[in-house]
């Protein structure tokens, strides 16, 4: 009950701009990877005081990679997204504490339906300050779930944004051709969430800790 009550104090400090914070921080980023990017760009971009989100490939050693390279393995790469936000409005604690709970961190070789090196969860730091911040998060997480936690935090790497077909693409209009005919990318990124079944395994692991899909 304590940890629940913590986190939800949390994730609202995170959801909501209180009015003494409403001057613009600084700009700051940080690279998490999240199985399907798709899906972590739709989750954080909800959260107030993120102001964006790119879809990416990082943590490998080809340059420049494409969709087609990441995904067919061999290039050690993350689908990765890399997060902006207003420091003034959430904190990186924040969101990593939010990242570990909208992922299934016990999965080392993947995440829900999507398999393979390329979707395996990590967070990727780029100084000091956010070592600590995830290694806090990390362990608190890993408390608070009673399981081990195998998300690995890295050095972060060069980060390459993925082609402009996935940026973006939970909220599209643009047309894709699918197996049921015609339909946007924002329908087939909901049939595919469904269908995956991301929310209802963070759903299993986190209860009403998850902050992307209640209890």
């Amino acid at each position: 009950m304590f940890r629940s009550i913590i986190l939800s104090a949390l994730i609202v400090m995170g959801l909501c701009v209180q009015s003494h914070r409403a001057e613009a921080g600084e700009r700051r980023d940080i690279v998490v990877a999240g199985g399907c990017f798709w899906c972590v760009e739709a989750d954080f971009e909800k959260v107030r005081g993120v102001l964006g989100a790119v879809s990416g490939y990082t943590g490998g050693t080809t340059a420049n990679p494409t969709y087609k390279q990441v995904s067919r393995g061999g290039t050690g790469h993350y689908e990765a997204v890399k997060i902006t936000y207003d420091s003034a409005q959430v904190s990186a604690d924040q969101l990593y504490a939010m990242f570990f709970r909208s992922v299934d961190p016990t999965d080392a070789g993947g995440q829900f339906c999507d398999r393979g090196e390329s979707y395996r969860t990590a967070i990727f730091v780029s100084d000091a300050g956010e070592k600590v911040a995830a290694e806090q998060a990390k362990a608190q997480a890993q408390a608070a779930l009673g399981q081990t936690i195998v998300t690995p935090i890295l050095q972060a790497a060069t980060f390459y944004e993925a082609e402009d077909y996935h940026q973006d693409y939970y909220k599209s209009d643009d047309l894709i051709l699918s197996r049921f005919g015609p339909i946007s990318k924002a329908k087939a990124y909901v049939r595919y969430r469904d269908a995956c079944g991301r929310d209802q395994r963070v759903r299993q692991l986190w209860g009403s800790d998850a902050p992307f899909v209640g209890g």
